[in-house]
């Protein structure tokens, strides 16, 4: 009677889990009926090129006409800051002999020719180059090491991605791949079937800075993350069980 209660238990405990239609084990969840709804990036190379934020860090080198020396120290190439000059909340970055710039919003190129212009007023020919130095992207999920990857260049496609955090995992959907983007529309969500060369289109595969990338577990991981759960809750019945049929056998 007590063997019969104990798997009526079990089997209650495995039905409740199973009813519920997703797991807090997953990221990124959203009603089926939402999914059509969400507007995809279009990704172009435009889009793609960086746009300088707040809290980044630039790396601003002065270019001087040979004409005027190096009197004023350094030479004709000279880096505001060896580790790259912090843009603030507002979107300034603070210059030598300039003062503050407004760079937020700006690509590099744009930004480099901003503060050329500024330059300008003090220096004969100066050029200006701007580089970001924090560039990069995130990777969630079932691969080898997730976590931030550098970029060194203004895009990376998504087997770059995976290259660099591992490779997947055996767990891991490569049909429904997630990438989120920060965009001026506000965050905007797709997914990517890496599965079908078919249906692979390769602007989708493109990856700006800043994006996230969630590769998904498969229903097998789900059931087994979901059966340990229910297994911890049961391992105190297991063990009392276990000592009741122990007891059962000795007095038997």
């Amino acid at each position: 009677m007590f063997k019969m209660r104990l798997i009526l238990l079990v089997g209650v405990l495995f039905l409740l889990n199973g009813c519920t239609d997703k797991s807090d084990y997953l990221l990124l969840q959203t009603d089926e009926k939402n999914i059509a709804q969400q507007k995809s990036v279009v990704v172009s190379d435009r889009s793609i090129e960086y746009r300088i934020l707040s809290q980044d860090r630039l790396n601003v080198v002065l270019y001087k006409d040979p004409q005027q020396g190096t009197e004023a120290g350094g030479g004709l190439a000279q880096s505001m800051s060896d580790k790259g000059l912090l843009v603030d909340a507002t979107g300034y970055v603070p210059l030598p002999l300039i003062g503050k710039t407004k760079v937020a919003g700006l690509t590099q190129t744009q930004a480099a020719d901003r503060i050329t212009q500024q330059y300008k007023k003090y220096l004969n020919t100066p050029s200006v180059y701007v580089e970001v130095l924090n560039k990069r992207l995130l990777v969630l999920g079932e691969v080898g090491s997730p976590g931030v990857v550098k970029l060194e260049n203004e895009k990376m496609t998504l087997f770059e991605a995976i290259a660099n955090v591992g490779d997947f995992t055996d767990s891991a959907v490569k049909n429904d791949i997630i990438i989120l983007s920060n965009t001026k529309d506000g965050m905007r969500m797709r997914r990517v079937d890496l599965s079908n060369f078919d249906t692979m289109i390769y602007a989708n595969l493109m990856l700006r800075p800043n994006d996230i990338v969630y590769v998904q577990p498969n229903g097998w991981k789900e059931f087994q993350v979901r059966s340990s759960d229910v297994t911890s809750i049961l391992d105190p019945l297991i063990k009392l069980a276990s000592t009741y049929a122990v007891f059962a056998l000795l007095v038997d």
